[in-house]
């Protein structure tokens, strides 16, 4: 299965805050399980692969990406000059779903993926409803005129956070452009990225 659908908020108690999946939040500040809180309280020492591959969930889960997307994005960030983890994360941020969302044109990735897939918007003019379509600089991401689609936006946000400097916002029109590509400091997701790229190293 390509998304994962299940209870969310399990995801973020297990792996850590992940802005991208829910807004939600919980007072249950230890893991899942049928133990509870005691059997978080006792000391356990996660492996070095453990560590790794919990970074690699966290990415996976924030940006909503199946394993074999998110491999494919892995080697092509290896085949690009560069440091391969910053420009995996530039990859990932580039996606059209991803900058909606950090437009404020929707709370959540997911919120933005169904807005995508509803052809609401459009690029450089153009309809397109592909979530994963590769945004680039000077790019204008703007929401059709349809009525739906601008109350929808306008809700949204409502309560967006501060947009990133990468990006530039209208929010008279409802349209946004990509001034660059996003920078390491502007990824809002706490991750070690050298750890995602030591876990695929071997495939």
């Amino acid at each position: 299965m390509s998304r994962y659908r299940g209870p969310k908020l399990r995801i973020v108690r297990r792996l850590g805050e992940l802005p991208g999946l829910t807004t939600k939040t919980t007072d249950r500040l230890y893991p899942p399980g049928q133990h509870g809180p005691a059997k978080a309280n006792k000391k356990s020492s996660t492996s070095e692969y453990g560590l790794r591959l919990q970074e690699k969930q966290k990415l996976r889960f924030n940006y909503g990406v199946s394993e074999k997307q998110l491999f494919s994005y892995v080697k092509e960030a290896r085949r690009l000059p560069g440091a391969t983890g910053t420009l995996l994360l530039q990859l990932l941020e580039m996606r059209l779903e991803n900058i909606v969302y950090r437009l404020g044109f929707a709370k959540t990735i997911p919120g933005a993926r169904q807005l995508v897939n509803h052809g609401h918007l459009t690029v450089n003019g153009k309809r397109v409803n592909i979530p994963s379509f590769q945004c680039k600089p000077n790019d204008v991401i703007a929401v059709k005129d349809k009525a739906p689609s601008k109350a929808l936006v306008k809700s949204a946000l409502e309560t967006a956070n501060v947009v990133p400097s990468h990006l530039e916002l209208d929010k008279a029109k409802l349209a946004g452009k990509i001034n660059s590509v996003v920078a390491r400091e502007e990824v809002n997701l706490e991750i070690n990225e050298l750890f995602i790229v030591e876990f695929y190293s071997r495939k």
